[in-house]
């Protein structure tokens, strides 16, 4: 797969990792997230990109480009940002959303020089549960043996993915 310098994965060093604040997505209408503060706090939680009734058709894409300016002054600035990088969709409104959040969120960071990349569903699954294939009542089990309290699957791949950066050093070894 090509990709270009933008998108290659961040390496964490072991002496400047704990100084950089990084945040890991799972793109949906329902998407979770995690981050790591420049601190070493990690949160997590949902974030809802449902449009409302008289919303237009880009709303959704306009408020999660707020949120990410929100997150970044309130929590960053954000340093990296890691996706879960889906291949496959339950059905072609899924692939939509996904597609227009990826394009937000890629706009986002190259606006800002924020390096981003995505990780495979499989890879994040394996470092979580060690099968590329788990269930999400596995994933959700395997954060919650980790010490969180995820409200559902998506917060719990979001974690996964966040402990997959900072443990591997973003994919680096």
């Amino acid at each position: 797969m090509d990709r270009s310098p933008h998108i290659a994965p961040v390496p964490l060093t072991a002496a400047g990792s704990l100084n950089r604040c990084i945040l890991a997505l799972d793109l949906g209408t329902s998407t979770g997230w995690g981050l790591r503060s420049a601190e070493g706090l990690i949160t997590s939680g949902t974030a809802s990109f449902r449009p409302g009734r008289y919303d237009g058709g880009g709303m959704r894409y306009l408020r999660f480009t707020n949120w990410l300016t929100e997150i970044d002054r309130l929590s960053g600035p954000v340093t990296a940002i890691w996706f879960e990088e889906v291949r496959r969709h339950a059905g072609t409104d899924a692939a939509h959303v996904y597609g227009g959040l990826m394009a937000t969120l890629t706009a986002w960071a190259e606006l800002r020089g924020v390096p981003y990349a995505g990780v495979p569903v499989g890879t994040i699954k394996r470092h979580a549960t060690g099968k590329g294939n788990a269930p999400k009542e596995a994933m959700i089990a395997a954060a919650r043996a980790r010490g969180f309290s995820p409200a559902d699957d998506n917060e719990a791949d979001a974690i996964a993915l966040l402990l997959w950066a900072i443990e591997t050093n973003g994919g680096v070894a």
